[in-house]
């Protein structure tokens, strides 16, 4: 009889357990949030529905969190300390943003969007903290080894060692002298202090002489003849520009003719002046005609007079770099070494670039040199036909 008796209650606790599993279940999948929320977010109760919304306060740390560590080159300790200086606090009960939360929190999909349950990750309603190309880039560092960034130097993540490949990295020495302190900046491998790894380390100014070096070589001293490389990309340009704006003008011109036509036809139909086959067949002419010229005005580059402008303005850059280079400070030379290289690599002490186009071009140096005096440098440049045709055509074409 107590078993008898007791059977409802265990069937009504069953059943309960399922349906709650069964509502969770279907709650995840309509994409909302089960439990609490995590942080930057925070629990709410809307039209009888609990839902997650961004916390005001604890929100914009995340985004911070996720924009740092992406894009400041920081490692979780460094960005502790970042967000520290911001002022940003974790809690009040601790202020000071722990190493495990932050990983936790860089690794948690909820911020793009995602629900986990059940160790499967479900679309979520709830609105994003961060993007899916930051939140790829942060994943991408904490996957493999994240370096200690120091914004004193411009190598981190920009030259890698020739020897392992690994990324070089600088470290600051100080040497205490009677007439004051003096600070010398060195870079060296990640990878510096493992066994058989070759101990090379290079001073910044050394790593500075290279730089120049290639950077006088893009430079065209004669101003006579930089200026005329100037004023052959401005025509070259312009030319390029009117040739554009032509095309696009006259498949203009043919689309707003088939489109009236089209409207004629319809109105002659309307009026039945003409009867349904031969509509049919001339609005289908017309239709893939008006088809055809979109096409083709789909290929004709809208964006080519900025890109021949672009040609310009690369050379302009191409003949500054060197003196931008001496007083630039670490965070500008750094996007002067992602602009100008494609890659950057570290052979013992000597600095092998991969340097990206057109600039590639201006570093080959195709200007003719001559020993003559009889002539003017221009009149020297002019005389070597077959190098500065071919230079101006890549400069265009590589822009």
């Amino acid at each position: 009889m107590v078993q008898q008796l007791g059977a409802p209650h265990s069937f009504y606790t069953e059943q309960q357990s399922l349906d709650v599993r069964e509502g969770l279940q279907r709650r995840i999948q309509e994409g909302w949030f089960v439990g609490k929320a995590p942080y930057g977010y925070r629990n709410i109760r809307k039209n009888g529905r609990g839902i997650l919304e961004i916390d005001p306060e604890a929100g914009p740390h995340v985004r911070r969190i996720f924009k740092l560590f992406a894009y400041q080159n920081l490692t979780l300790d460094s960005l502790s300390a970042r967000l520290d200086e911001e002022g940003r606090r974790f809690r009040e009960s601790f202020p000071k943003f722990p190493r495990s939360s932050l990983h936790s929190i860089l690794r948690d999909r909820a911020y793009i969007g995602e629900l986990e349950f059940r160790g499967h990750w479900y679309p979520g309603k709830h609105e994003p903290l961060t993007d899916r190309a930051t939140w790829d880039r942060v994943q991408a560092l904490l996957g493999g080894h994240v370096y200690q960034a120091h914004e004193m130097t411009y190598a981190n993540e920009r030259i890698v060692c020739g020897h392992c490949g690994h990324p070089i990295t600088g470290e600051k020495k100080t040497k205490r002298l009677k007439s004051g302190d003096r600070h010398y900046v060195y870079y060296r491998c990640t990878y510096y202090n493992v066994a058989g790894h070759p101990r090379t380390r290079v001073t910044e100014a050394d790593i500075d002489r290279q730089m120049l070096a290639i950077f006088d070589k893009m430079r065209i001293e004669n101003e006579e003849i930089r200026d005329w490389v100037r004023a052959v990309l401005q025509s070259q340009t312009k030319d390029a520009q009117s040739d554009s704006l032509n095309e696009r003008a006259e498949l203009q011109r043919q689309m707003t003719l088939a489109i009236n036509q089209q409207n004629r036809l319809v109105d002659l139909r309307i009026s039945q002046e003409i009867d349904a086959d031969i509509f049919a067949g001339k609005q289908t002419e017309l239709r893939d005609r008006i088809a055809s010229l979109k096409l083709q005005l789909d290929v004709v580059d809208r964006s080519h007079d900025e890109m021949c402008d672009l040609t310009v303005k690369v050379f302009e850059l191409s003949q500054a770099l060197l003196q931008k280079w001496l007083t630039a400070d670490y965070a500008t030379k750094r996007r002067i070494l992602d602009i100008i290289f494609l890659n950057c690599r570290l052979d013992g002490a000597t600095l092998v670039p991969t340097i990206r186009q057109p600039f590639d071009i201006f570093a080959e140096g195709l200007l003719v040199q001559s020993s003559r005096g009889d002539r003017t440098p221009i009149e020297l440049f002019l005389a070597g036909v077959e190098s500065w045709e071919p230079y101006v055509e890549r400069l265009l074409m590589a822009a």
